[in-house]
């Protein structure tokens, strides 16, 4: 089959039709490390790798994080096969994975397993381009700002319950502060904003609510976007770095399953 790319919007995301042998060559994965620093999200349409092709493709690319089943996370909203489903009512807001971590993540590879009858189509926007087209005005007066990124604000936000427990846990993490324009080691600057963005430190509250309400909706403009409606045996691997991620809500006992595997981070918020 070869190898054959198409961007799919002029900012963000790129196609690529190819077959599993030749995915699974180094040489392919370096142009895929590639592609992805560069365009933040790649489709594999009806690619329909193997859990193992897929977590063999993940360690060509970078370091696999040990979770789930031999690298595979099952994502799936089903009580009857995740007991921790309710936490996944986050990813219906637009988020970056990590931000409390130093080192977020580098990348995630997901296919789609079994599908929802409605909903569950996932979007991406990029952090890098919502940044480069900010008005000089606006970088100005945001440079040297951090933001405190908090558990228990995603939570409330993501509507997840918030029993006694539950509260217990999210307090028990406490905040963690990035700064809001994040520096990487290529030069090129991106937005660390999201659900989990609580407040910008050291300004007045009500300020700071407009600030992010206004950097968000800026971020997420459809200039920015790509939205994915999935296929059964899809595979799509997105750049954590440079772009925030939401899955349109659907219905908890839709059967919905993707399989996902997680490239440990490189680089730390800066």
């Amino acid at each position: 089959m070869g190898f054959a790319a198409r961007k799919l919007t002029e900012r963000t995301g790129t196609e690529i039709h190819t077959d599993p042998a030749t995915l699974l060559q180094a040489a392919t994965a370096q142009e895929i490390r590639r592609l992805l620093q560069e365009r933040g999200v790649l489709v594999f349409p009806r690619i329909n790798l193997t859990d193992e092709q897929q977590v063999e493709l993940a360690g060509l690319i970078g370091t696999v994080r040990k979770e789930g089943e031999k690298g595979i996370h099952k994502i799936t909203l089903d009580v009857r096969e995740n007991a921790q489903a309710d936490y996944l009512k986050g990813s219906f807001n637009w988020h970056l994975d990590g931000t409390h971590d130093d080192v977020p993540v580098f990348a995630s590879l997901l296919s789609g397993r079994r599908l929802s009858a409605t909903g569950g189509q996932t979007e991406f926007t990029s952090t890098y381009a919502a940044y480069e087209t900010l008005p000089d005005a606006m970088k100005a007066r945001i440079a040297g700002l951090k933001m405190a990124h908090s558990v228990p604000v995603s939570m409330k936000r993501g509507g997840v319950e918030a029993t006694p427990k539950n509260v217990e846990y999210w307090n028990g993490l406490p905040d963690k502060v990035h700064n809001l324009v994040w520096t990487h080691s290529d030069g090129r600057k991106s937005l660390v904003i999201g659900c989990h963005a609580s407040h910008v430190v050291g300004i007045d509250r009500a300020e700071s609510d407009a600030l992010l309400e206004e950097l968000l909706a800026w971020a997420t403009q459809p200039q920015f976007i790509y939205r994915h409606e999935w296929t059964v045996g899809d595979m799509l691997i997105w750049n954590n770095t440079g772009v925030l991620h939401r899955a349109e809500p659907y219905p908890l006992d839709s059967g919905r399953m993707m399989h996902r595997t997680t490239l440990m981070g490189e680089e730390a918020f800066a």
